[in-house]
């Protein structure tokens, strides 16, 4: 569509914005039928595995030792060497949270100084996180604290600040607002306040993030947008057992503090084939899980099972969706690439800058609300630096600007529709 032209005709608009009133209205009926097999007309029953591909179903999870132990950026923290399939390691099936549990106790177990403490913690965590950990470790490493996230990272920071590798967790991320003094304040500016005298470097903070459908406003929140001013930190989410792993182990020996944000829907939900020896990956660079030459498609966390949903949408549409007005012919073969941000803070800018400057769009998707969110930093910079390649507006697909729902949850968080939809908008701009 030449939008140039539509717009400077009244009728010719008009007909524009009626058009794409009748798609959404025929989108907003398709969502309601979306996870149905049968159209009217038709009562074919829906296949043992639905659909659409869902998290236990993903793709972009690596099941197998092969394809595990192929990660890319996987690095073996006793030699230094690249993962290949070959290189004699082996694997164990995992969830996100065990995984995680794997990273604390090799962190605990190859560093003197690690001692992990919270709400909780001794006992195992709400989440299961820290199972086992003070019996393996003793009592003196691994410990509760009284409920005062202020006190928890404060205590982070001074611990640190003697040398120490801290491993604070806040039960969720939903309260970590009081420690955002001490986050923002005092961990990301210790050392330049030093004048590199001393740093909170060693400062892990872990917390659960995102939502789970039902957590509402106090237990589904994504903060990760109130940190980006803060330079002298690093935000990191992980999307996966092998990314978490990897991830938390390579935060926990950066030498900043990192905010490491788990997507708890995902601690039981993602499983892999997680390489049992010490490894990192690396902070600070994306990972394209999808190569595509006609759209990138960039998310973290959770939403990038929402995107993979939605790109099977785009290609094959379900019955519900088998409308030309819904999914044009002309897009349903485009190339999208997805992208796993991975780190939030610092971001990977030249990595994004060189896969949009090869696609010529991007669409955006987050958790958090719009307005201040990651989506709205990288949009700016991305439209600053390949704004000649841009054929189309950089498109963002957010939760919306309220609180997370008691109720309803479900229309809070972007569904796999509100992504096709966008990309299907940018691709036809």
């Amino acid at each position: 569509m030449n939008t140039l032209k539509s717009r400077t005709n009244g009728y010719n608009t008009r007909i524009i914005l009626s058009s794409r009133a009748q798609r959404y209205s025929q989108i907003r009926r398709a969502r309601c039928y979306a996870t149905t097999a049968a159209i009217e007309g038709d009562n074919a029953p829906l296949p043992a595995g639905g659909e659409l591909p869902g998290i236990a179903t993903s793709k972009l999870l690596r099941t197998t030792r092969e394809t595990a132990l192929n990660t890319p950026g996987l690095s073996w923290a006793d030699d230094g060497s690249i993962s290949t399939a070959d290189g004699g390691r082996d694997t164990r099936k995992m969830n996100m949270y065990q995984a995680v549990r794997d990273a604390l106790g090799t962190a605990l177990a190859k560093d003197d100084n690690a001692v992990v403490f919270g709400e909780d913690v001794a006992f195992g965590g709400v989440f299961r996180c820290t199972m086992g950990l003070a019996q393996e470790y003793g009592k003196e490493r691994v410990f509760n604290t009284p409920l005062t996230e202020q006190g928890i990272v404060g205590f982070g920071i001074g611990l640190a600040a003697m040398g120490h590798t801290p491993i604070a967790e806040i039960q969720f991320s939903d309260y970590i607002y009081p420690a955002f003094d001490q986050i923002v304040n005092e961990a990301a500016k210790y050392r330049y306040r030093s004048g590199g005298q001393f740093n909170a470097g060693g400062l892990t903070i872990r917390t659960p993030s995102m939502s789970v459908g039902h957590g509402g406003l106090y237990h589904s929140q994504s903060p990760e947008g109130f940190f980006l001013g803060a330079s002298g930190i690093k935000i990191v989410v992980p999307r996966s057992p092998i990314q978490a792993k990897g991830l938390l182990l390579a935060s926990i020996r950066d030498p900043n503090p990192v905010i490491f944000m788990e997507p708890k829907i995902l601690y039981r939900s993602s499983v892999e084939q997680v390489p049992i020896s010490d490894f990192t990956l690396p902070l600070s660079k994306i990972e394209t899980l999808v190569p595509g030459s006609d759209l990138t498609l960039l998310t973290y966390g959770t939403p990038l099972y929402t995107c993979e949903t939605a790109l099977s949408m785009l290609s094959s549409p379900p019955p519900s969706l088998d409308n030309d007005t819904i999914v044009p012919k002309d897009v349903r073969k485009a190339k999208i690439e997805l992208i796993d941000l991975r780190t939030i803070l610092p971001w990977d800018v030249e990595g994004v800058v060189e896969s949009v400057n090869r696609t010529g769009r991007l669409v955006i998707v987050h958790e958090a609300g719009q307005i201040g969110g990651v989506g709205a930093e990288i949009a700016a910079e991305i439209q600053k630096r390949c704004f000649l390649r841009l054929e189309a507006p950089v498109k963002r697909v957010c939760g919306w600007d309220t609180p997370v729902g008691l109720q309803y949850e479900k229309f809070y968080i972007p569904d796999a529709i509100r992504v096709m939809d966008a990309i299907v908008e940018t691709l036809k701009f």
